[in-house]
């Protein structure tokens, strides 16, 4: 049933006016170009034609379910996995898509209440210029035309009308937004602030600018910290997971070898066991002989270097880089490059794209691994191979025996699979060998107590089933058990609150006259923006020292860092010059189009206010429905 949000102003006693599909532009062209449609969406009814009335215009029902199928697809670009029709509301597409619509829809109703249209000319042009629509000549072709818009639900009358109001929803919008300009003080205020610069000295401590090292810890000490600091050492939420897995490790040591399959198999692979000596080689190509001896001149005289011909050649050094290269690899060029016995570059010389310059990186000397040493490699992947085979035999009887009801420790006694449990950690890689494995991390994660054991298969060819027994909520760890990391935390803890105390008493020394430069290496910075970065510095270094007067000093310090500041000088921004005439313009830009962006924003809640929305929670239902 339709929910009024707003009033309506007297403009709803006029006639309606047609229907407006509502979708800008680029989301249309966009759908049109990748065939997207009605995303598989079926007919709503005659009863439910629109999710909104703004005004004389209205939000198709099918103009949401293709807007709202579009953001979810985009999110799920964005971030990498599928997203359900619950994480989109979690995320708030849903409501974002409304939003726009019913503002897309309030432009509509304010373009056509003033007049704002514009010709068949000119949506003809915009038409035309839609290469969706062009044929394999670049010009437009009415057949792809009309075949594109009947694969996507629109009729031409229902496109062309669409292009016609987004071109009018431009022409207010462009109405609305035209013409800011930032205010000449707000502008010489930002500009004043963020070319404004600094210049620092800052001096970094460390245990060995303390008078004596951190003595070791007391038992009391470290019950103490552990006491205090109990996030630290207390474990995360975890998921107490049963499996039964079945993995080729575990079925190696019972397969029978074939020596004459291992055999067959070093000879197939002969070319990893025994290489004769190579060479590291990169290769730069001329368009003619000339031009490799100019250039190979230069490399002798020491005038250029390999370097520099390959990016004179437009080239980087991966572009020329051969790789391993052995003496019959490099064909015609093999004799001199192998001739070489250390590094260097030899040429020109043939190759299959004309004459060429060779260097010579490195030597790799020829190896051969004897059957009898290669064994145990061949021997080690022929047992895994036989031994996943064997495991997908079996396969098909451990599922039967699931679907039968069997528990995993069913599966134990019945299938020689192995049963273990851990405490397995979103995320994470526990201590458990099966977590190294990322079919059963994946499982894991989506695992709940209401699912049945089923058959996942892990990359190596093992298989695994699973249970959730229970959730174990966030546990603190016995001191016992934690007792290394707890004293490796208070070390951390105490030498951080040690070099505290002694960058302040640094601090009042040098209030009191002493030079900062004796009591470490000081790094200066002459003059830096807000914007600078330090490295090895605590990360407020910048934010500090722009709040600083000149002269002051101050402790400063991160997690990991503890440092003294002293702010040497203030250069204030400049008030003329081309580096002040492109930060003013460049600000002047911004804070022009901030403006317009927010006259653009008050401008259309204004409009919405005025005209009111009527959202049909019926029609939005019977879209959201269909998300799934």
């Amino acid at each position: 049933m339709a929910k009024k949000i707003a009033q309506k102003t007297d403009d709803e006693d006029r006639p309606k006016k047609r229907k407006n599909h509502h979708v800008m532009a680029w989301v249309l062209l966009a759908m049109v170009v990748t065939g997207l449609g009605g995303f598989g969406l079926t007919n709503f009814g005659g009863q439910l034609t629109a999710v909104a009335t703004v005004g004389n215009q209205t939000v198709d029902v099918q103009d949401y379910a293709r807007a709202l199928r579009q953001e979810m697809q985009a999110f799920q670009a964005q971030i990498g996995q599928p997203v359900t029709w619950e994480m989109a509301k979690q995320f708030g597409l849903d409501a974002r898509v409304r939003e726009r619509l019913v503002t897309m829809a309030a432009l509509d109703n304010e373009a056509d209440r003033i007049g704002i249209s514009v010709g068949d000319e000119r949506v003809a042009k915009e038409v035309m210029d839609i290469r969706a629509f062009q044929g394999v000549n670049g010009k437009f072709d009415r057949e792809a035309y009309r075949q594109t818009l009947d694969r996507n639900g629109f009729t031409e009358s229902d496109f062309e009308s669409q292009i016609r109001s987004d071109i009018s929803r431009s022409v207010l919008q462009g109405a609305v937004t035209s013409g800011f300009v930032a205010p000449e003080q707000m502008l010489a205020t930002i500009a004043s602030w963020a070319a404004e610069r600094r210049g620092f000295s800052l001096l970094t401590l460390t245990e060995a600018d303390l008078a004596a090292p951190i003595p070791a810890p007391t038992e009391a000490d470290l019950k103490a910290f552990y006491d205090g600091h109990p996030d630290q050492f207390t474990a995360p939420e975890a998921k107490r997971i049963t499996y039964a897995a079945l993995l080729p490790e575990m079925l190696k040591d019972t397969v029978k070898l074939d020596e004459q399959a291992l055999k067959d198999a070093y000879q197939e692979r002969i070319g990893e066991f025994v290489q004769p000596e190579r060479r590291l080689v990169e290769r730069l190509v001329f368009p003619d002989q000339a031009a490799a001896e100019a250039a190979k001149a230069q490399l002798d005289s020491g005038a250029t270097t390999f370097e520099a011909l390959v990016e004179a050649r437009g080239l980087t050094l991966p572009d020329v880089d051969m790789g391993e290269q052995s003496k019959a690899d490099l064909g015609a060029a093999g004799e001199a490059v192998f001739a070489l016995t250390a590094p260097g570059a030899v040429g020109p010389l043939p190759s299959d794209l004309g004459p060429a310059l060779y260097r010579m990186n490195g030597i790799l000397q020829a190896q051969e691994i004897p059957f009898e040493e290669a064994r145990a490699t061949l021997a080690s992947e022929q047992s895994t191979d036989a031994a996943a085979r064997e495991i997908a035999d079996r396969t098909e009887k451990i599922d039967d025996l699931l679907a039968g009801g069997a528990t995993l420790e069913d599966l134990q006694k019945e299938a020689g699979m192995k049963l273990g449990t851990v405490d397995y950690v979103t995320g994470t890689t526990g201590e458990d060998p099966i977590e190294g494995y990322e079919a059963f991390r994946k499982a894991a994660d989506k695992v709940t107590e209401d699912d049945m054991p089923e058959i996942i298969q892990l990359e190596d060819g093992g298989i695994v089933a699973i249970q959730l027994d229970s959730i174990v909520p966030p546990t603190l760890k016995p001191f016992d058990s934690v007792k290394t990391e707890v004293e490796d935390a208070w070390r951390i803890d105490a030498l951080h609150k040690a070099l505290l105390a002694r960058a302040d008493e640094i601090v009042a020394a040098v209030k009191g006259g002493a030079s900062l430069g004796a009591y470490g290496i000081v790094d200066v910075t002459v003059s830096t923006t807000r914007d600078g970065y330090l490295e090895k510095a605590p990360e407020t270094t910048m934010t500090t020292a722009f709040k600083m007067a000149e002269g002051d000093l101050q402790t400063i310090s991160d997690k990991d860092i503890v440092a003294v500041l002293k702010l040497d000088t203030i250069q204030p921004a400049a008030a003329d010059g081309p580096d002040a005439q492109r930060v003013r313009a460049q600000l002047g830009g911004q804070i022009g189009q901030v403006l317009s962006q927010d006259a653009f924003a008050l401008f259309t809640n204004a409009l919405i206010a005025q005209t009111g929305v009527t959202l049909d929670e019926a029609a939005i239902n019977a879209v959201n429905a269909q998300m799934n």
